[in-house]
């Protein structure tokens, strides 16, 4: 897995064009956040199967962490293809998404969700210091 955490005084995204056929038809409006933590995140062929439960701890820990050290508990969950050529299955993908997303409101933080299978326009506003962008490969 390869996660890139950015932390966004403003965030801002619009679905634009659908690219995976069995993802659900979603409204084409701009969703803007304030203060929230963004997860791109890039889920991995090796990562399926024995390992997916050892990465989603993983991803669930960090995202923690990274949220309390920029002061939110507002989380957006990203799927964000396009950290490594290697790459699971959309379903792999969207389920391990899905079950972070849970963990996530069960441990009292607010969490988003981009439209799976989607192209987003997006508008980003980060500050500039260093826990506002961390990357992270498991």
């Amino acid at each position: 897995m390869k996660v890139l955490f950015m932390f966004s005084t403003r965030f801002a995204y619009t679905p634009v064009s659908k690219t995976l056929e069995e993802s659900e038809d979603v409204e084409i409006k701009k969703h803007d956040f304030e203060n929230i933590q963004t997860a791109f995140i890039h889920v991995e062929s090796a990562d399926e199967g024995d390992r997916l439960s050892s990465v989603e701890t993983k991803l669930l820990k960090n995202l923690k962490w990274v949220s309390r050290k920029n002061n939110t508990n507002t989380i957006l969950l990203h799927s964000f293809a396009h950290l490594s050529e290697s790459k699971a299955t959309p379903s792999t993908s969207k389920m391990l998404i899905d079950n972070v997303e849970k963990r996530l409101r069960n441990s009292g933080f607010i969490v988003h969700k981009t439209p799976f299978g989607y192209f987003h326009d997006l508008e980003i506003s980060a500050p500039g210091y260093s826990l506002a962008r961390v990357f992270k490969s498991f």
